[in-house]
């Protein structure tokens, strides 16, 4: 599910407006955000290995939220009364009070607060209720992408990946694991080598672009615990932007390192057909499941990377 649209109204704010006239600057938006936490079984892996998770909208990641800098986001989150636990929702592209935004809700309860996205980058959302280990563990992640008010303060990409970083313990319920860090696989979204058919056959889907297109990664590590050193095998990242911030750009570099509740924006451009490998070359987090495989032929649907096909599922 790409960008959140279950509730997207969009309202002009006249100081912006005015910027825009003045200095081309986007125009600000109030946008509506709902999301639902859903307790439910997932598969891990690629052969249906379904495990006990909690998840924003049944899927992990979550949900893709984007918005443009300056906007407001008008959020909701609800805690079904069919659910077990309280949950809550910490947005690290917020400037909020931790102890009542972010605060707990229990099943059957929901909570509403606004925030506005002062900063452009890359930003982690995940549940805050303790222990915050677990429901990060468990699932409850994802992406606020916050687009530059001025748009050609990055290169335009022709497609675009959100990929989470996160760590899958066997026993969901054993937290004393989570703080020994004894997890069993490391995955990019929620499933062990989900985009990498060269390590596990059972693999279905890679991400695709044409030679020549620029990527760009948006890549987040919701941990708990792991760093992650983030490489394409077989390619240099043109651009990276930490934070994804387009004041951070850094150039031609061959990783980068992006800690547990960070992120970043990878851009890369492949001159020619054939594959890279995107992975934690931190290599015994990518021999668990930390690899995706990027096929890049000139035999792409334009859909791919584009519009609410960011997280490929």
């Amino acid at each position: 599910m790409g960008y959140l649209s279950m509730k997207f109204a969009k309202t002009l704010a006249l100081a912006a407006a005015m910027s825009t006239f003045m200095g081309g600057a986007a125009l600000a938006e109030t946008i509506e955000i709902t999301l639902t936490v859903k307790e439910v079984d997932l598969p891990i892996d690629n052969k249906g290995t379904m495990m006990p998770m909690w998840t924003y909208e049944g899927q992990v990641p979550g949900p893709v939220v984007r918005a443009t800098e300056g906007d407001t986001i008008e959020f909701t989150l609800i805690n079904p009364a069919t659910n077990k636990n309280s949950h809550s929702m910490d947005f690290h592209a917020a400037r909020v009070d931790v102890l009542d935004e972010f605060g707990s809700i229990k099943p059957g309860e929901s909570k509403k607060f606004s925030f506005t996205a002062d900063y452009p980058g890359t930003f982690l959302y995940h549940c805050g209720t303790n222990p915050m280990i677990q429901h990060v563990a468990r699932g409850m992640f994802g992406a606020i992408l916050i687009d530059p008010k001025d748009k050609d303060s990055m290169p335009k990409a022709d497609r675009e990946f959100v990929l989470v970083q996160s760590e899958i313990y066997e026993n969901g319920e054993d937290v004393k694991s989570m703080m020994n860090n004894d997890w069993k696989h490391v995955v990019f979204n929620g499933r062990a080598f989900r985009y990498d058919p060269v390590h596990d056959p059972e693999a279905t889907a890679t991400l695709e672009a044409k030679p020549g297109e620029r990527v760009r990664v948006h890549f987040l590590n919701a941990g708990p615990n792991e760093f992650a050193s983030f490489h394409p095998i077989a390619g240099i990242w043109d651009k990276v932007y930490p934070g994804g911030n387009p004041n951070n750009a850094m150039d031609g570099m061959q990783s980068f390192v992006v800690g547990p509740g960070d992120a970043a924006s990878f851009d890369i451009i492949s001159p020619k057909e054939g594959a890279n490998a995107f992975v934690n070359h931190s290599l015994k987090q990518a021999l668990t499941g930390a690899i995706a495989v990027m096929l890049y032929s000139e035999d792409v649907s334009d859909e791919v990377g584009r519009g609410d096909n960011l997280v490929v599922r």
